[in-house]
């Protein structure tokens, strides 16, 4: 691991306005005048957002929504099936419901039985259906075939998505997504219900304008918690207006009157009112997403846009053990994998990890191989099957190569199709090749080699222990909301004495050191999944370590817990 320090004293020559600490933060992530820190620090939901009217066709879509809702025709949604899609369909619920629209339907597609995005047998029936608009959300962009087939039976197709194009654009009415070369929305990088909600946002807007329905000025925002999940959810970048939806979203889901979000957090002992960017990705995203995995995504979808308590309370309790029985199966494949790499240095020593069995279930392999990424350092495929014509994966890069890149690499035929970003993806393979696959990984390994980047880790400063409180966690934190292009700042904490060492859970999986400062200060710091890391296992009372971690607070406990959640043991003194 290279380690690189922003410079405080550049940090604090650039933002003289703001605490050291801040400008350090700040600067590392390329912030260096006070016009942009502003911005940072003060997000604002109108000036900082851009109008929607600046995306390619919006205004087409827009008129074309409209005439649909005056003539009564019948609408059908169609969106993904995961945290992204599925918030997206709640918030064309809501819109619909709320002007008292109801020749609608919100198709979310079974991942098992339908795949991604739009199928055939899917169009057919909204043509028997007598369909009159359809409008995708999170997906359409490389459905060419299946958008003709609806185009060429009268219905006319809004695609609103956010993915890459393909080389050849679909047949379709309207094509709503920032990433299209020739549009000029400045933010090119939404995520899928982010794109939704800017058309949702104009149509109401200009139905208003025009009398179409009735509809309270700014009603429209109390959809950002869907969009602050989703935005949350995917992997986009918090920066520019990504970074507003975000911030915003927090602020609505914090004050939600959604009884199956409430229902949802209580169970999992949130505190809706100080409700986090953790707490979307690490409790309710997965709770969202598991309903597809392992089931239905419309328990998932009937959760988020449900009134009534009862309904509420039995899908929580459906979704939680979904979520067990997930994660008992990712376990097992984890587990599976662990024992492979023990077993087999030659495997192990690999710059790419190739694994699979025809048991493992395709849907939970992106969470399996995401935990091997993360503790081997290097990118990770994983496939399995689970009846269907191909075999199915996921793969996971820990940034040192781009998984695209790789996989366009690999020689004609080995994958069916793929697709996904730098860190992320999917996979499909003819059972023919997959004996094959992971050295053709291997070949285009060598070919792309000299794109591989050495990590380096951004030290946001020094700190130590007797420094550790709410004062400073309140520094920190009004760099919040942290994810993907804004990074949960990094400390190195050197020299510091460990008090106790503790192993906590069902099977003391996750490690706690007792930190003790200078001034007798002392802290807990905790990595969970760590009791099989050997950098823990020659740490006892009286050690002194180097180590690099995050601030947290914690209100498990009846009162606010300021912590440290430890990233990487950097050395033993």
């Amino acid at each position: 691991m290279s380690l690189k320090f922003t410079n405080q004293d550049d940090a604090i020559k650039a933002l003289p306005h703001l605490d050291p600490i801040v400008a350090t933060i700040l600067y590392g992530r390329g912030i260096i005048d006070v016009e942009s820190a502003t911005k940072y620090l003060n997000p604002d939901y109108t000036a900082h957002s851009h109008s929607g009217g600046l995306m390619k066709d919006m205004d087409k879509a827009v008129g074309r929504v409209l005439s649909a809702i005056r003539n009564k025709e019948r609408i059908v949604v169609f969106t993904d099936y995961d945290a992204d899609g599925i918030p997206g369909a709640v918030m064309w619920h809501d819109f619909l419901t709320k002007i008292d629209y109801d020749n609608f339907q919100i198709y979310i597609p079974h991942r098992h039985d339908e795949g991604f995005g739009l199928s055939e047998s899917a169009i057919q029936k909204f043509i028997n259906d007598k369909t009159d608009l359809l409008i995708t959300l999170d997906c359409g962009i490389t459905d060419v075939p299946e958008i003709k087939i609806a185009s060429d039976a009268g219905i006319d197709v809004i695609i609103t998505d956010h993915h890459l194009p393909g080389e050849v654009m679909p047949d379709a009415y309207a094509i709503v997504n920032p990433q299209q070369s020739d549009c000029d929305y400045p933010e090119k990088i939404l995520c899928g219900s982010g794109v939704a909600y800017k058309l949702i946002q104009a149509v109401i807007k200009k139905g208003r304008e025009e009398k179409v329905f009735e509809i309270s000025d700014g009603w429209e925002k109390w959809l950002l918690d869907m969009v602050g999940i989703a935005t949350l959810s995917d992997m986009v970048t918090l920066t520019g207006e990504n970074r507003v939806l975000a911030s915003f979203g927090l602020r609505v889901l914090r004050k939600s009157p959604r009884v199956g979000l409430q229902k949802l957090l209580t169970s999992l002992k949130v505190n809706q009112a100080s409700l986090s960017e953790e707490d979307v990705g690490f409790s309710i995203a997965p709770r969202i997403n598991v309903a597809s995995r392992m089931s239905d995504p419309r328990k998932a979808f009937e959760l988020l846009s449900t009134t009534s308590q009862a309904s509420a309370g039995l899908l929580v309790a459906e979704l939680e053990g979904l979520n067990a029985e997930r994660k008992s199966i990712v376990a097992t494949i984890v587990k599976e994998i662990k024992k492979k790499l023990r077993e087999d240095e030659t495997i192990a020593g690999k710059p790419i990890l190739f694994f699979g069995h025809t048991h493992w279930k395709p849907a939970v392999l992106g969470l399996a191989s995401n935990s091997i990424m993360r503790e081997v350092g290097k990118p990770v495929f994983v496939w399995g099957r689970e009846g269907g014509e191909f075999i199915k994966g996921s793969c996971r890069s820990d940034g040192t190569i781009n998984l695209v890149d790789l996989m366009n690499n690999v020689s004609p035929g080995v994958f069916v199709d793929f697709g996904g970003h730098a860190f992320s993806g999917g996979f499909s393979i003819d059972h023919n090749h997959i004996a094959d696959a992971g050295a053709e990984l291997l070949k285009a390994y060598e070919k792309i080699a000299k794109k591989v980047v050495t990590e380096e880790t951004i030290i946001d400063g020094r700190l130590n222990v007797d420094q550790i409180g709410r004062e400073l966690w309140n520094k920190v934190n009004v760099c919040a909301p942290f994810g993907m292009g804004n990074p949960r700042p990094l400390f190195l904490f050197e020299n510091t004495l460990v008090s106790e060492v503790k192993k906590f859970g069902k099977a003391k999986e996750h490690i706690e050191l007792r930190l003790q400062g200078e001034n007798g200060r002392v802290v807990s710091a905790i990595q969970f999944f760590a009791a099989e890391n050997d950098k823990f296992k020659d740490i006892e009372a009286g050690s002194r370590i180097n180590l690099l971690a995050h601030l947290e607070e914690s209100l498990f406990k009846s009162y606010p817990e300021y912590r440290l959640r430890i990233v990487d043991i950097v050395e033993m003194i």
